[in-house]
């Protein structure tokens, strides 16, 4: 039988945003691989990610597998690809003995996630390997859930955008059309304010962090600091709306 590497996207953090079907696919893995951050010296960091927090919620945890990731390196290239391939063949390792691997992540396997790059990985270094992916809810959903505000209404666009590939890239969508998303925008939250107020857009943004943990913070985006804020801040923008109800079906 094929080895099966299923990409498992586990929410935000809060366990109860898992889906049933998620669930189902950690308990039949063999191993549920979990990401965690590098320590200076490259070796797991001791803390608990917020992917192996949700999946202790469903399996126990000497079915866990903690596997080392260069999730917080982002100026050396080469270190980080180095560790990228040494996490790429400790999960495919895992795969060739056990056969059916699951991969915890975040959020949706599908959207900015670690998932897609180590699937490349291992389905190159383990050949027939099939891989799968069941989504999870996203920060945006459940930052809209929780804060009110609406994504998308009629025809109206939207946009996602990482402000880790620069605050230009969000001044741009926030002169166009529909509700802007952007994430990972937490170091940069002082130029995301000011790219608000440039476009307009600052009184009905909203900003979230830890959405569903203890130290949940969901503020309007007029509140942002001039510090940085936690590195998985989620924002909303949502579209300039008018012209009453049903009017953009």
């Amino acid at each position: 039988m094929s080895s099966r590497l299923i990409g498992v996207g586990v929410g935000p953090g809060d366990p109860e945003l898992v889906t049933v079907k998620g669930v189902n696919a950690l308990r039949a893995a063999d191993v549920v691989v979990v990401p965690v951050m590098a320590a200076p010296d490259g070796k797991d960091g001791g803390e608990p990610g917020r992917a192996e927090a949700t999946v202790l919620h469903y399996v126990p945890g000497e079915k866990v597998v903690r596997v080392v990731f260069a999730l917080n390196e982002r100026t050396d290239r080469a270190r980080r690809e180095a560790a990228w391939d040494v996490a790429g063949e400790r999960v495919a390792g895992l795969l060739r003995a056990h056969g059916r691997v699951a991969f915890a992540t975040i959020g949706d396997p599908n959207v900015y996630s670690t998932f897609t790059y180590l699937a490349q990985t291992v389905a190159a270094a383990v050949p027939g390997t099939v891989v799968e992916t069941v989504p999870g809810i996203t920060a945006m959903q459940d930052l809209a859930a929780r804060s009110g505000a609406v994504l998308t209404e009629g025809t109206e666009p939207l946009t996602l955008v990482p402000v880790t590939a620069g605050a230009a890239v969000l001044k741009d969508a926030l002169n166009g059309p529909g509700t802007v998303v952007a994430y990972k925008f937490g170091r940069q939250a002082a130029e995301v304010a000011e790219a608000l107020r440039e476009s307009g857009r600052l009184a009905d943004a909203v900003w979230g962090s830890a959405l569903g943990l203890p130290e949940e913070s969901i503020r309007a985006a007029a509140e942002l600091t001039e510090g940085p804020l936690p590195y998985l801040s989620t924002l909303i923008a949502p579209a300039r709306r008018g012209g009453g109800r049903g009017g953009k079906l």
